[in-house]
C-alpha cells in the first residue's frame, strides 16, 4: 500500500472544513449545556453515546495518509506516530485493534444481510415507560401524550418485537416479558436488522469507536444520520413534545403509532432511513476490510 501525502496546507484546510461542519451539529448543544438546559431528543447523542463534541470535531484522514508537518498537531493523539515533522496512523495501534475491527465487521455484515423488518413501530420507547407513573419516566419533564394509563394500553395491545439489545435492556420489568424476542449483549450478531432505528443510530457509535482509524467525514456522516433518526425515534415516542423545536426549527409533531395512519407513517420513515443507512453501513464495512488488509503489513497503515 502506497502512502498518500497531504501537504500541511491541504490537511489543515480539510481539518478546518470538518470542524466547521461539526460546529453546525454541536453549537446548539454546547449553548444549551452552558445554560444548563436539557433537550430530551438531542442530548441523547452526546450523553448516551459518550463521544465529546471536541472529539467529533477532530479531523482524522484514516489509514495510508502521511500528514506533512503534522507532528506537532498529532503527536499526543491516541493512534498516531510521528516521523520527523510528519504524522500518520500508527501501525502498532491498528494491529492492537484488529479484534475489535473483526467483531465490528461481523456485526455490520450480519445486519446488512437481513431483510428489513418494518413492523416494530417504535414500541421500544413505549415499553421503557410501561406501568410507570409520569414522574418516573426517563424524560419526566415531558408528559406522556396519552397519559400513563393510555400508554400502558398501547403497549399491552400490540405485539412487541424489539431486536436491539440496547433498547430492550431499558424496558421496564413489566414490559420485558411482552417482547417476543430475547436479544442479549453477546448475540447481537444474531438479532440486529437493517431497519431498526437504534441499529442505524449505532452506526455513529461504530464509527467513533473505530476513530482515528476511519476518516472523520465518515464519523460525521454517521452522526448526522443518527441525529435525524433520533428525531423520528422521539416523534414516535409516547411523550408530548409539543412546543419543542428541532435543529432546523421544525416542531416535533408526533407520529401516532397507536393509529393505523401513524403506523404507515412510521414504517415509511423507517424504510427511508434503512435505505439511507445501507450505504453508510457498507462504507464502514469497507473501512474494516481496508484495515484488516493493510494492518498486518508492517508500516503499511
Amino acid at each position: 500500500m502506497e502512502w498518500a501525502r497531504l501537504t500541511e496546507e491541504t490537511w489543515r484546510a480539510n481539518a478546518s472544513a470538518h470542524g466547521a461542519r461539526v460546529d453546525g451539529f454541536v453549537s446548539s448543544h454546547l449553548a444549551r449545556r452552558k445554560d444548563h438546559v436539557k433537550h430530551p431528543v438531542h442530548d441523547f447523542l452526546f450523553v448516551y453515546y459518550n463521544h465529546r463534541p471536541a472529539q467529533l470535531r477532530r479531523w482524522h484522514p484514516g489509514p495510508g495518509v502521511v500528514l506533512e508537518g503534522g507532528a506537532e498537531h498529532y503527536r499526543d493523539l491516541k493512534g498516531y506516530t510521528t516521523e520527523g515533522d510528519d504524522a500518520r496512523l500508527d501501525p502498532a495501534y491498528v494491529a492492537a485493534q484488529l479484534g475489535r475491527v473483526r467483531t465490528t465487521r461481523a456485526l455490520l455484515a450480519a445486519t446488512a444481510s437481513r431483510t428489513p423488518n418494518l413492523g416494530c413501530f417504535g414500541l421500544h420507547e413505549w415499553a421503557m415507560v410501561h406501568r410507570l407513573s409520569e414522574d418516573e419516566t426517563r424524560h419526566a419533564d415531558w408528559p406522556l401524550r396519552l397519559g400513563a394509563t393510555g400508554t400502558d394500553e398501547v403497549v399491552e395491545s400490540h405485539r412487541i418485537a424489539c431486536s436491539h439489545f440496547d433498547a430492550y435492556r431499558f424496558f421496564t420489568p413489566t414490559a420485558v416479558e411482552l417482547n417476543t424476542l430475547r436479544p442479549r449483549s453477546e448475540d447481537r450478531v444474531d438479532f440486529e436488522q437493517p431497519a431498526c432505528l437504534h441499529a442505524n443510530m449505532d452506526l455513529y457509535k461504530v464509527a467513533f469507536r473505530l476513530s482515528p482509524m476511519v476518516p472523520s467525514d465518515l464519523v460525521a456522516d454517521c452522526f448526522e444520520l443518527a441525529r435525524d433518526i433520533r428525531t423520528l425515534d422521539m416523534r414516535a415516542a409516547p411523550y408530548d413534545l409539543s412546543g419543542l423545536t428541532d435543529h432546523d426549527g421544525q416542531t416535533f409533531t408526533p407520529v401516532k403509532i397507536e393509529t393505523p395512519e401513524g403506523k404507515r407513517e412510521y414504517a415509511e420513515h423507517q424504510r427511508r432511513f434503512a435505505a439511507r443507512s445501507a450505504p453508510v453501513r457498507q462504507r464502514l464495512i469497507d473501512e474494516c476490510d481496508r484495515l484488516l488488509t493493510v494492518a498486518p503489513r508492517s508500516g503499511n497503515v
